[in-house]
């Protein structure tokens, strides 16, 4: 099991738009084949900077998730539009 965390800062002055293209991509996400947890949140207090918690089976399941259309749409087209900054961090079960 992979797990990553992507954090990114929202330049768009309308959390609803970044909203939306989250809950498109998580949707679509969980399907994946391969797809443990994917968890998008907002830091409370501040709607623009969102935090994503996700876990996948193996490697390869991690790798596809970027590959994917989906990904490809509402990340890359609509979301990425959209960030100031970005940051992902792969992490390793301690046990």
């Amino acid at each position: 099991m992979v797990s990553t965390v992507a954090r990114f800062t929202s330049a768009d002055e309308d959390p609803a738009k970044v909203a939306d293209a989250m809950r498109l991509l998580t949707v679509a996400s969980r399907q994946e084949e391969g797809f443990i947890r994917y968890i998008p949140q907002h830091l409370e207090g501040d709607p623009n900077i969102i935090v994503i918690s996700e876990q996948y089976r193996d490697d390869a399941a991690l790798a596809a998730h970027p590959a994917s259309t989906h990904f490809k749409k509402h990340a890359v087209e609509r979301l990425f539009q959209k960030m100031k900054d970005s940051n992902r961090e792969d992490l390793n079960a301690l046990v």
